[in-house]
């Protein structure tokens, strides 16, 4: 989803009060200062345009949600979106999720990975955000099992390659599934649809879904 020559996107995302520069000092264990309460975090990396991240947070004021997004010319649309509607629960990053436990210590309750970069070839699968690699990222990052925190990962995907991967090593890690679907659109399962989402159902993709927990 990496769009080109956004006209000061730089600037758009460094004058936004809502985006939280990755090198800012106490991040790490202070989110719940930043947000000014102690509700639950959830997290989505790789958040693109923004879409499904504001609508999670417009629905649930009761929750604190963080976006994160490598790309400055993709971040910058969920900053104009903010920008028109500001929410207080939604805070946005400029970053690369392989240093998440740079910014987090066991803060996290939920993590989303909607239609992340699938990387199929073999030789790449350790790039892919359910790898073993991420995996014991997020353990750093997940709320602590000694404070009673339950770890959360839910999917979307159209890659079955990436799918079926993620099935594999959630397993394996020692995560239960509490749904699963090769069409989610023929579920009742309760739905926010990201941009990629949308364009996809309009073609007649299925999409997969998984949503895992571990306590």
């Amino acid at each position: 989803m990496r769009l080109r020559n956004v006209k000061n996107a730089k600037n758009i995302i460094e004058e936004c009060e809502y985006v939280v520069k990755w090198d800012s000092k106490n991040l790490k264990g202070n989110w719940e200062t930043i947000f000014g309460n102690n509700n639950s975090i959830h997290l989505e990396i790789g958040m693109g345009k923004g879409k499904f991240l504001h609508e999670m947070a417009k629905n649930n004021p009761d929750i604190n949600f963080i976006g994160i997004e490598k790309y400055e010319s993709v971040l910058v649309r969920a900053v104009e979106k903010i920008n028109k509607e500001p929410l207080p629960n939604l805070r946005l990053i400029c970053g690369n999720a392989e240093g998440l436990e740079l910014i987090f210590n066991h803060e996290i309750s939920c993590i989303y990975l909607n239609f992340s970069d699938p990387w199929p070839k073999n030789r790449h699968a350790r790039r892919r955000l359910t790898s073993p690699t991420f995996l014991d990222i997020y353990e750093k990052v997940f709320v602590s099992e000694l404070l009673g925190g339950e770890k959360r990962i839910i999917q979307k995907t159209d890659n079955l390659i990436l799918f079926a991967s993620s099935l594999k090593n959630l397993n394996n890690y020692g995560y239960i599934f509490e749904s699963v679907s090769l069409d989610l659109a023929s579920t009742d399962i309760p739905n926010v649809e990201t941009e990629y989402e949308t364009k996809f159902k309009s073609q007649g993709v299925k999409i997969n879904y998984l949503k895992a927990s571990k306590k």
